[in-house]
């Protein structure tokens, strides 16, 4: 079934392109695949077709159709994976890095997903969605604590969890530079990058609100181990808020220039705590996740 959306305009974005403004209100569509919703007739303003180069004007009523997306071909795949926990409702692992989540564009496979469908028999059919069993993401390189679901009920009460912030999400991160204060709070919006739409940043505009405290655990000489909790969680969050206070995640290419003499092939980011409510008994679970060899070495050598 198709998604429908409404929006309508207000002054702050009058003047913008239609197909810019609708890239950057939905981060996970990108600029060439809304031009071809227009193009098709799938996005209507004050209920008429328009071309992409249409400028939007105040109180324009935009209407979206969004297509059922494609149906990809989920298999099973035997990719090991680091249990912490598992019952009959859910199961929570440590994610090895270079591990994309679910299936998309250049990763048909070999996903968490292939692996959680080989792992639970009764996953594939759970909320009749593309991504069976996930509630939350970790980036690609990004280590640690996940949480997945093996049943309808628990699939809707954890992604309502999330959503809500009802959950608890603790990261440790290495970080270049000595980070001058202890604990602190950084409260700055996350956005599309205007310049570059493969990246998110600290802007202003049609940007989502963003809050991230943390703690410094341990100096290193050229390093600061931090302790990050996540109050909000915006795709590449931490990530982008250390690169705007001056210390960009070590091995982060994508984020801050890599000044590291490490020898790393990915950013230095685990998810090391994860707590919510048990789908079945509404219980508070909170579980911790160990550090990758690869992390924990770095930090045994740089001490």
């Amino acid at each position: 079934m198709s998604e429908r959306k409404t929006i309508t305009v207000n002054k702050e974005v009058i003047d913008q392109r239609i197909d810019k403004f609708l890239a950057e209100q939905f981060s996970d569509f990108s600029r060439s695949y809304i031009q071809k919703l227009i193009d098709e007739g799938n996005i209507l303003i004050n209920e008429e077709e328009v071309k992409k180069s249409y400028t939007l004007k105040l109180n324009d009523v935009v209407q979206l159709n969004i297509p059922e997306a494609e149906t990809i071909d989920l298999k099973p795949q035997n990719i090991p994976l680091d249990i912490i926990y598992e019952d009959d409702d859910i199961l929570v692992v440590n994610k090895q890095s270079d591990l994309v989540v679910h299936p998309a564009p250049g990763h048909p496979d070999g996903t968490l997903v292939n692996a959680l469908l080989y792992h639970c028999d009764n996953l594939a059919g759970i909320s009749g969605v593309k991504r069976p069993g996930i509630v939350h993401r970790l980036d690609k390189d990004t280590t640690g604590a996940l949480v997945a679901a093996k049943t309808d009920k628990a699939q809707q009460s954890l992604s309502q969890q999330f959503k809500e912030r009802k959950t608890k999400k603790i990261y440790w991160a290495l970080v270049e530079g000595h980070v001058k204060h202890q604990k602190a709070k950084i409260d700055a919006a996350v956005g599309r990058d205007p310049k570059d739409r493969k990246k998110m940043a600290v802007t202003s505009k049609n940007s989502k609100k963003a809050i991230s405290k943390f703690e410094v655990i341990d100096y290193y000489d050229d390093y600061t181990l931090v302790e990050v909790e996540l109050i909000t969680g915006r795709t590449h969050q931490i990530r982008v808020h250390f690169d705007y206070i001056g210390h960009p995640v070590v091995g982060d290419n994508l984020y801050g220039f890599n000044k590291s003499n490490l020898d790393v092939d990915r950013q230095m980011l685990h998810a090391k705590e994860l707590g919510f409510y048990h789908p079945r008994t509404e219980q508070w679970h909170e579980f911790k996740a160990e550090l990758k060899a690869d992390m924990e070495e770095l930090l045994i050598k740089s001490d």
